[in-house]
């Protein structure tokens, strides 16, 4: 007949504290003697599980959570094309491409905001009040006017072998929320964004 050792091991959903109690059932549900305090269990539980994170972290590829519908836009795309196709699929950045489907670039809310004058907006209500201290609020200068004229380029791009532990490493180096993923040949096949990685973390937590 299984025994408690025999049930597959599942991680602890998030928001969900082990308590000593839980530990002591759980220790009594073992057959045999355990000569570990419910502290000491507590603590390599703990352990083993941020372990066990991390290495499936660093097993995780970009492949395997990038997005590949991805909303991508040439670098003679009008800005107005380019805001309004951000705007209807609800992405704060796309990656700009040549007519070989290479990646020459990335164009991010940043980007617009910084042509506009905005300086570190922290909000809606402080990009608009920076907004109406200008004398034209309205639109872009009118020297921006394609996606070429204010992409950020070269743009960051990984390959889809890239560990997701370095890809997230990566955002906080260079302060960026999303990565083109590409082909040796520099040709787009993907995107991954921060969201992307906590998805892909806390499905893994949760399964």
């Amino acid at each position: 007949m299984p025994d408690a050792r025999d049930k597959p091991e599942s991680a602890p959903s998030p928001g969900v504290e082990i308590k000593e109690e839980d530990i002591l059932e759980a220790m009594r549900a073992i057959p045999g003697y355990l000569d570990i305090t419910p502290g000491d269990f507590k603590e390599v539980y703990r352990l083993a599980f941020q372990h066990a994170l991390e290495r499936l972290s660093r097993a995780v590829t970009a492949a395997e959570i990038m997005t590949t519908d991805v909303v991508a836009v040439k670098p003679d795309t009008p800005l107005a094309e380019v805001a309004a196709a951000m705007g209807r699929r609800g992405v704060s950045g796309v990656p700009v491409v040549d007519a070989g489907h290479k990646v020459v670039g990335v164009i991010s809310e940043k980007d617009f905001l910084v042509r506009m004058g905005v300086v570190e907006p922290r909000n809606f209500m402080s990009l608009l009040a920076s907004c109406l201290m200008t004398k034209n609020c309205a639109a872009l200068p009118s020297a921006y006017a394609l996606a070429g004229d204010i992409m950020s380029s070269p743009a960051v791009t990984v390959g889809p072998e890239s560990a997701v532990r370095e890809i997230a490493a990566l955002f906080t180096a260079r302060g960026i929320n999303r990565v083109a993923v590409t082909d040796p040949d520099g040709r787009l096949l993907g995107l991954v964004s921060r969201g992307d990685i906590v998805k892909a973390t806390m499905g893994r937590k949760a399964s």
